[in-house]
């Protein structure tokens, strides 16, 4: 009965939302020593995830092009290109993340397997791409083509969910700034993924961490690169729409 009641009451709590609060960085709920870390390359190990996509990325697989080739200068040819992702592919109509046109362009130009959600190779490799517009703000598209999508990753995120009942919305609106577990709750903005988090020891995608949000709630937990979560990314991405990207950023 008392867990029942302590349930409701968290429950009731969550459902105050803040309403027309302005989104931040999730680098502005660190402690000053882990921002401190996070902004020098040479303490932050996500660095070395960063460092192995750039050796990928001028290496060729097999007997196929390097990235390099058909993107040559990278730190110029790519500066900005993160900042568009997720966005709707113009041949497939399919809503794309960066993970996604990376692994579209090693199938399709590469004639290549796919490396896979999750591999060390696709961790590195959309690490140093995300990274080539580190600094620059997101501004991702919502309309047109991309309306459908961004309608689908705002009703996630406002729908109840889960055996606890919440949504996406009452903690990264409504509980901004109060503690969960250790942690501060933050806005729930994806502009330093692929991110090193302290808990995983090691970089992980933004859909790692929204799998572990839907298990958090006791919810569904899709797939790695599941159009629930890649809806749910758009939404996040236009909700930051002039952040700087971070990427490789630090979390807990």
């Amino acid at each position: 009965m008392r867990l029942k009641l302590a349930l409701g009451l968290l429950i009731a709590l969550l459902g105050t939302a803040a309403g027309g609060e302005e989104i931040t960085s999730g680098s502005a709920f660190l402690s000053p020593d882990l921002r401190r870390q996070q902004d020098d390359p040479t303490r932050n190990p996500g660095w070395f995830w960063v460092e192995q996509g750039q050796g990928l990325f001028g290496r060729k697989p097999g007997a196929s092009q390097a990235c390099s080739q058909c993107h040559a200068e990278p730190e110029k040819s790519l500066r900005g290109a993160a900042t568009h992702y997720p966005q709707v592919d113009a041949g497939t109509g399919q809503l794309l993340n960066l993970e996604g046109r990376i692994e579209q362009c090693r199938v399709e130009r590469q004639k290549q397997p796919a490396f896979g959600y999750e591999s060390g190779e696709l961790l590195a490799l959309t690490s140093y791409v995300a990274s080539l517009s580190r600094g620059l703000p997101m501004d991702v598209e919502t309309r047109g083509p991309a309306q459908p999508f961004y309608n689908a990753g705002r009703a996630f995120f406002e729908r109840r969910q889960g055996q606890l009942n919440l949504s996406c919305k009452q903690c990264h609106d409504g509980l901004v700034g109060q503690k969960l577990r250790g942690d501060t709750i933050s806005h729930g903005a994806g502009t330093g993924y692929p991110a090193y988090r302290l808990e995983w020891n090691g970089v992980g995608s933004l859909h790692r961490r929204l799998r572990a949000c839907s298990l958090g709630v006791r919810a569904t937990q899709f797939d790695y690169g599941a159009p629930e979560y890649l809806a749910l990314e758009l939404y996040l991405a236009a909700r930051a729409r002039g952040l700087p990207i971070e990427t490789p950023a630090m979390r807990r």
